[in-house]
């Protein structure tokens, strides 16, 4: 053998020697001082019965220990107090814990140990000095009872009857901050009475923990606060939710601290309780975010009760018999920044009895939710008298469902496609708010993926009534299908557009109450291309004199009825870009009634041309025809001294409009041509032709129109009330060619009659009063002849607070006149001293009439003997004059001015 071969053996013999001599001297020196040397030299004092070292292995092995710090009052260091039976450390790194103070070791058994653990105080940031660390690799508990408190001595941890066993357990200062006071591989553990208490509102109390081939069971969870809803307003007041938790049992498996990260799978809580209070803070936003991940295989929450308080102590979400199963729920760094911070794989939600409260009540009798499809039944939503200025719903409904086929987030985005809801006998009633919407500048809409889609909606056997301003609009029996909805952002990102393609609505009984009228329909069935209703009402609420008390200013009561409304073209009513393009809208055997009343005041307000109200329509707009068939109409008008209403009737009405439009829609005519065929008065045949054209911003007018073999009689139920006049004769034909403007109009009005006569009546429309009715008869052309000229109408003035009608009514007026008194107006204007002259004589003339009339009345009653000469001189002068007053009047009927 070499001789180096010698040496090495020897050299190893006695480094062996040496080892064992020292081994053995270290355990005679650690029996006798090492409690001494750890006293002198650590912040601890040790005692023990028995202890064993292996130096080469690091093994420790002590019996009967018992530990308490020298100065329990030091808060930089771990405090320790109390006993432990058998402590058992296997390859503890004696050089660090001699030299460096770092306790560490690949295993630790402490067999019933009974602790008190002190942390220490939390690094100071600022400083940047760390604490020296306890780590083990490995942890074994057998039968303990320990205690650990925060360095204030509030205590934080606390476990009796603990059996655990740890793989690579970590317990550092910087676990504690982060809400993470222990991280590990994998463990089992058993205990009962688990205390701990996170903060200074918070305490988690757990009557036992037990695991079994890596399957965990917690009996009664709780998390309680430790301090009332009072207190905690007062102590925290800028934190805004107080919560309570309590959970009958858990089971899971597979749990995993690691870090800043919790894992664990196949979890099932059992009757789960939560409670939580809020108050009106405003939430902090917290300077940091945690650092916190978690990531749930698999959730499952049975019949569970959640119950989330208002400030004021009311309701606001309550939710009984709730059922979840969630797959693959995760919290992470990505999830956190998007609008839902929890991401998942799939989810089963059900429940019953849930309410939701903010200004209404929401009640569901049951619910299902998955994130494909969810159903709602027995739904019900009532005003609970929180905020009366909002739009408030009063319904009840017995199912809503939808299936969705897309919703997630990415991006920060939330992407919705729904495939389609379907709501079914919602019975109630829907009322609009009073308050002013305030403008809170544009909607955050960065978190919509757009367009959201919903692809269709369906409304079943529904009786809803929306009721504004107390005008109740009520749809009985309401069907609709809307299909293709596209949510879209506005250009200008102000809001939300909504846009249609299809879309069919049906209601039965239909009915609209205003102030005024009660509106109603039999039938009502609208899409995007046809309109059809039957039997449509529009009936006064209120009788003609109470109307009459009601309106402040004249104003029209309307009285309508038609068997039949249609319509057929496109239009697009929901979207921001709204229009009208009819082909045809038809209104079949409509009785209409108007009624107006001259007692009220005249509406100062200017009234536009039909030309310019129609421009005035802000949305593009055309009818090709409006048709209005076998329809009747009825005008009625009193005034203070007429004796009930004057009557105008057309009947078999017949309209046709041409081009109804707003002048808004390119490349379509804006010229409007109005048709009309009717029976006047249901004697005659009246044809009407109006013109105008909407773009015109002249507002420039036609109408002309022709009626024949009128008998004067029809026209007395409306002259009769009004002027107290009834008229014989024939109309044989009236012409009447006008074109007019916002000013005025002028025009050719001709009259062919025949015996025309009029008779003047007294105020209660009984007797006819003979010498005026005479005198009438001498003023109006009895016969137009066969060929009567046409009369200029000419210069008529408009008053713009009066109606087109009214305008059109004085043109009719001064063609008769000219036709009927042979008054030429142009002249009269030109000559208006002249004229006023000649009316002043007139006056007189006929105030003298009458004087003498009455004399002559009391002279016939007196005998020749009575007379006396001055009485017949004064007779003599009085009949000269009249005689004088009726020349001229047979003067200007024989002879009529025509300039």
């Amino acid at each position: 053998m070499k001789k180096w071969v010698k040496k090495l053996f020897f050299g190893l013999g006695i480094l062996l020697v040496i080892i064992l001599l020292a081994n053995f001297g270290l355990n005679i020196w650690l029996k006798t001082q090492l409690p001494k040397y750890i006293k002198n030299n650590t912040d601890y004092k040790v005692s023990y019965k028995k202890i064993e070292v292996d130096l080469l292995s690091g093994n420790i092995l002590a019996t009967k220990i018992s530990v308490n710090s020298k100065n329990p009052q030091n808060t930089n260091v771990i405090g320790l107090q109390g006993t432990i039976d058998t402590l058992k450390i296997s390859r503890f790194g004696i050089y660090d814990a001699l030299f460096n103070k770092q306790i560490s070791s690949s295993d630790l058994l402490l067999s019933k140990p009974n602790l008190n653990i002190i942390l220490a105080k939390p690094v100071d940031d600022k400083t940047g000095k760390k604490r020296n660390p306890v780590r083990f690799e490995n942890i074994r508990i057998n039968d303990g009872n320990i205690s650990i408190f925060r360095h204030t001595k509030q205590k934080f941890l606390s476990v009796q009857d603990l059996y655990l066993y740890v793989e690579n357990l970590q317990l550092t200062e910087k676990s504690v901050e982060d809400k993470l006071p222990v991280v590990f591989d994998a463990y089992t553990i058993k205990g009962k009475n688990f205390f701990i208490r996170p903060d200074n509102i918070y305490a988690l109390k757990i009557n036992s923990i037990k695991t079994s081939n890596g399957q965990m069971s917690i009996d009664n969870f709780q998390l309680v606060p430790v301090l009332d809803f009072e207190q905690f307003k007062k102590y925290f007041p800028k934190k805004n939710k107080l919560f309570q938790f309590n959970i009958k049992k858990i089971e899971f498996k597979d749990v995993v601290l690691k870090k800043n990260k919790v894992s664990l799978g196949n979890a099932v809580f059992y009757d789960p309780d939560l409670l939580v209070y809020t108050t009106n803070a405003t939430p902090v936003k917290p300077k940091k975010p945690l650092n916190f991940e978690l990531n749930l295989d698999n959730i499952l929450l049975k019949n569970a009760t959640v119950k989330i308080m208002k400030p004021n102590g009311n309701k606001l979400l309550y939710a009984n018999e709730l059922n979840a199963e969630i797959s693959q729920l995760k919290f992470d760094k990505e999830t956190r920044a998007e609008i839902i911070p929890v991401g998942y794989k799939d989810f089963k939600i059900s429940g019953k009895d849930v309410l939701f409260s903010n200004h209404q009540d929401f009640t569901f009798g049951s619910i299902h939710l998955t994130p494909k499809k969810g159903e709602i039944r027995s739904i019900s939503i009532a005003p609970n008298g929180a905020e009366q200025e909002r739009t408030s719903m009063d319904l009840v409904a017995d199912y809503i469902g939808f299936n969705i086929n897309k919703w997630d987030f990415a991006d920060k985005k939330m992407n919705l496609d729904v495939k389609d809801i379907l709501l079914r006998r919602i019975k109630g009633k829907i009322t609009a708010g009073t308050a002013k919407v305030k403008n809170t500048g544009k909607p955050d809409l960065n978190g919509i993926q757009f367009p959201i889609h919903i692809r269709k909606v369906v409304l079943q056997h529904s009786d809803i009534t929306y009721e504004k301003n107390n005008q109740p609009l009520s749809f009985i029996d309401l069907n609709a299908t809307i299909n293709d909805i596209q949510l879209v952002s506005k250009k200008d990102h102000s809001g939300i557009e909504t846009k249609i393609k299809k879309y069919v609505l049906s209601t039965r009984n239909f009915g609209y109450k205003t102030q005024f009228y009660n509106m109603t329909a039999d039938f009502l069935k609208l899409d995007q291309s046809n309109i059809r209703v039957t039997n449509f009402a529009m009936k006064p609420r209120v009788s003609r004199s109470q109307f009459i008390k009601m309106i402040p200013v004249e104003r029209d009561l309307y009285d309508i009825t038609a068997n039949q409304i249609t319509a057929n073209g496109n239009w697009d009513l929901f979207s921001a870009q709204k229009s009208i393009n009819a082909s045809n809208i038809t209104i079949q055997n409509a009785d209409a009634n108007i009624f107006r009343s001259k007692i009220p005041k005249d509406d100062p307000k200017e009234k536009p041309l039909y030309s310019r109200m129609l421009r005035s329509i802000k949305i593009p707009m055309v009818v090709n025809h409006l048709m209005l068939k076998d329809s009747k109409l009825e005008y009625e008008e009193d005034t203070p001294k007429s004796a009930g209403p004057g009557k105008l009737t057309f009947s078999n009405f017949n309209m046709n409009v041409a081009n109804l439009n707003s002048a808004k829609m390119k490349g379509k005519p804006t010229k409007v041509d109005i048709k009309i065929n009717c029976s006047f008065m249901d004697m005659a045949p009246l044809s009407v032709n109006w013109g105008f054209d909407v773009a015109d911003q002249g507002d420039n007018f036609t109408i002309s129109g022709r009626t024949t073999n009128l008998p004067a009689t029809g026209i007395n139920p409306f002259i009769r009330p009004y002027l107290h006049v009834t008229a014989t004769g024939t109309i044989q034909e009236m012409l009447f060619n006008f074109r007019g403007n916002p000013k005025g109009l002028n025009g050719k009005f001709n009259l062919k009659h025949k015996d025309l006569k009029v008779a003047i009546l007294d105020k209660e429309n009984k007797e006819k009063k003979g010498f005026l009715t005479a005198i009438a008869n001498l003023l109006v052309k009895t016969d137009s002849g066969k060929l009567p000229e046409d009369v200029d109408v000419e210069d008529v003035e408009r008053d713009p607070t009066k109606s087109f009608f009214n305008l059109f009514w004085k043109g009719i007026e001064q063609g008769l006149k000219k036709t009927l008194i042979g008054i030429n107006i142009d002249k009269a204007k030109k000559t208006a001293d002249k004229t006023v002259s000649t009316v002043k004589n007139v006056k007189q003339d006929v105030k003298e009439m009458k004087e003498s009339a009455k004399e002559i009345g009391q002279a016939m009653k007196k005998t020749p003997e009575e007379k006396d000469p001055q009485k017949s001189q004064q007779k003599g002068k009085s009949d000269k004059e009249k005689k004088g007053f009726l020349k001229g009047i047979f003067r200007k009927k024989e002879k009529p001015e025509t300039e």
